[in-house]
Parts: C-alpha cells; sequence; structure tokens
C-alpha cells in the first residue's frame, strides 16, 4: 500500500468502510444505500452524492473496480488493495474496542 492510499484511507470514513465492506460482494450505488441502511438499523443513509463521490474517488484509487453493468446500474467489487485498506480499518475499530471495553 502506497503513502497517498494509506494517508487517504486509513483510517477510513465511516462511508467510506461501509461502502468496502458492502462490497466484498459485487453490488451498485442503490444496493449499497439500501444494505447500509439495513446493516445500521436505518441509522445510516448514505446520500447519492456522496455515494457516487466516494465511489468514484475509490475506483480512480484503485480500492474498487467496476466489473459489469446489470440495468444500467454499475456494479462494482472490492479489490486486492481495497481488501487490504479494509483490514487495516476492521483492525483498527476492534483495537477501539477493546480499549472501551477494557475501561468498563
Amino acid at each position: 500500500m502506497d503513502a497517498h492510499t494509506r494517508k487517504v484511507y486509513v483510517p477510513m470514513t465511516e462511508t467510506g468502510f461501509y461502502i468496502l465492506f458492502c462490497l466484498q460482494t459485487p453490488n451498485h450505488g442503490y444496493g449499497i444505500v439500501q444494505r447500509v441502511e439495513k446493516l445500521t438499523d436505518g441509522e445510516i443513509r448514505l446520500a447519492p452524492g456522496t455515494m457516487y463521490g466516494t465511489l468514484s474517488k475509490m475506483e480512480k484509487d484503485g480500492i474498487i473496480r467496476f466489473v459489469r453493468e446489470e440495468d444500467k446500474r454499475k456494479i462494482y467489487e472490492i479489490t486486492e488493495l481495497g481488501t487490504e485498506v479494509l483490514q487495516l480499518e476492521k483492525k483498527r475499530i476492534r483495537r477501539l474496542y477493546r480499549t472501551i471495553q477494557e475501561e468498563n
């Protein structure tokens, strides 16, 4: 992972995290929006501008890739680099969780 990727994606925004988490299985933007709402019991709703702007940036940075088009919807999936970034973020979140658990 190069310095640019580490600087931009570690730590990740909540939006970035959920997009990568959801793209472990190929999906389109609206499908990601729906899955995030379901995963968070409606607490997080990704706005279209945020969603598509983030997808575009992640694709440009090689974190995700366009796979195919279905019914005029672009399907994306996480890349090897994206998986590496996601694993780093999961590790960071686990560390944060352990820290707050130890406090109680």
